[in-house]
């Protein structure tokens, strides 16, 4: 369970800084004027966009990323309360008490 909490925590890191990555660069594109040459790398090659594409790009990313962390936060509370309930059933083991029924 911790490691698979050590991976949850590792993907949201990356996911959170791909998010932060992608709302800057639409920070950025902001003050470009629409008639302004705008780039975005495709693979290992850069291409020419218009503006309006290379923002929606970005804003689909945006909430792609977004739904990926929401996912991972709820997988991540789910093993916690699993960790959690596993734990009060060996200290009650321990103490030897009637460990609590899992839901």
């Amino acid at each position: 369970m911790q490691q698979q909490m050590q991976t949850f925590s590792s993907q949201r890191g990356q996911y959170d800084l791909a998010t932060q990555e992608a709302k800057r660069a639409l920070e950025e594109l902001s003050d470009v004027p629409e008639d302004r040459a705008v780039f975005i790398t495709v693979g290992t090659v850069m291409m020419q966009k218009p503006k309006e594409y290379v923002e929606a790009q970005l804003n689909e990313r945006v909430e792609t990323l977004e739904i990926r962390i929401r996912s991972i936060e709820k997988q991540e509370k789910m093993i916690q309360e699993k960790f959690e309930t596993l734990q009060a059933q060996v200290k009650a083991a321990i103490e030897g008490r009637t460990p609590p029924i899992a839901e």
